[in-house]
């Protein structure tokens, strides 16, 4: 039987609704806001099931809608990196004080994938900060940040990496940040998904992985992520409202200029996550700490 692929949870719901107008299932419930302008749904799976019934894990889902970003409207940056750190504010531990580690998924190599790496290109590293001169940078919440590459040019699943600097360095929560697969052309690298469940890297792309979440690492996880592609099939079906052929499953499908899209997306969620954490900055003070 054919199955629209997605790594967003409000799309998944949104297939479980009759025609996309009836009533989500039991077990998954829906909210709207917005924040910083930008329009959030949030998706909160209850139980077991609403959780078979869309196919996510039980928890919160927060999709921010980021489209100001593609039509490069000239206060879209700021607002998308504010929206994303007060939402991702929301939903991290409480405990400001406890260290963080941020995990960027996939291949650097490969753009779609590359939306994770890049993210922890454009986040605040502070950990060896605070802990080598704690009286100076007291201020600062401890973050370390790993690209994890992936296991065909490392050798390494991101799973066991990610493992091993946890029992190292022993965070408060994980931040795990990766490329998604998106039901709908026009969410591609214009949403972000936030989700307090964790992340399985490559589930997207039927290449899934050692899963990363409170119950594999010990702590919480945080997943951000992205939408770079749309499996062929899917889009196939959606356009014909037919079954999509077999050989499309194995075809993906990404923006010609992802490169452009991938790299604001990143610099978004890398702003944004360093917003979220070092409460009391603004763009200006990671901009210069970045640079």
């Amino acid at each position: 039987m054919f199955s629209h692929r997605t790594d967003l949870a409000l799309e998944a719901a949104q297939l479980r609704q009759d025609g996309g107008e009836g009533a989500l299932p039991p077990g998954v419930e829906s909210r709207q806001r917005r924040t910083e302008g930008c329009p959030v749904t949030e998706i909160v799976i209850t139980g077991p099931e609403g959780a078979e019934a869309v196919g996510k894990p039980e928890g919160r889902y927060l999709t921010l809608e980021l489209s100001a970003l593609l039509r490069r409207e000239s206060d879209a940056f700021p607002r998308s990196a504010w929206a994303v750190a007060r939402e991702l504010r929301a939903i991290l531990p409480e405990g400001q004080d406890s260290s963080v580690l941020v995990v960027g998924l996939g291949n650097r190599l490969v753009t779609p994938d590359a939306v994770g790496p890049r993210a922890v290109d454009n986040t605040m590293v502070t950990r060896h900060l605070t802990r080598h001169d704690p009286e100076q940078f007291a201020p600062f919440r401890p973050v370390a940040a790993v690209a994890a590459g992936v296991l065909g040019t490392t050798g390494v699943e991101s799973g066991e990496l990610v493992r091993a600097l946890v029992r190292a360095i022993r965070p408060g929560a994980v931040i795990a940040v990766d490329a998604l697969a998106a039901r709908s052309v026009h969410r591609l690298c214009s949403t972000v998904q936030l989700a307090d469940t964790g992340i399985i890297p490559g589930s997207g792309i039927g290449n899934a992985r050692v899963a990363l979440n409170r119950q594999t690492l010990g702590v919480p996880v945080i997943a951000v992520g992205v939408p770079t592609v749309v499996d062929a099939a899917t889009l196939a079906a959606d356009l014909t409202g037919q079954e999509g052929e077999q050989e499309l499953g194995r075809m993906l499908v990404t923006p010609k200029d992802i490169d452009v899209l991938v790299s604001d997306a990143a610099k978004v969620i890398g702003y944004g996550i360093s917003l979220a954490l070092q409460e009391g900055l603004e763009i200006e003070d990671v901009d210069l700490f970045l640079s």
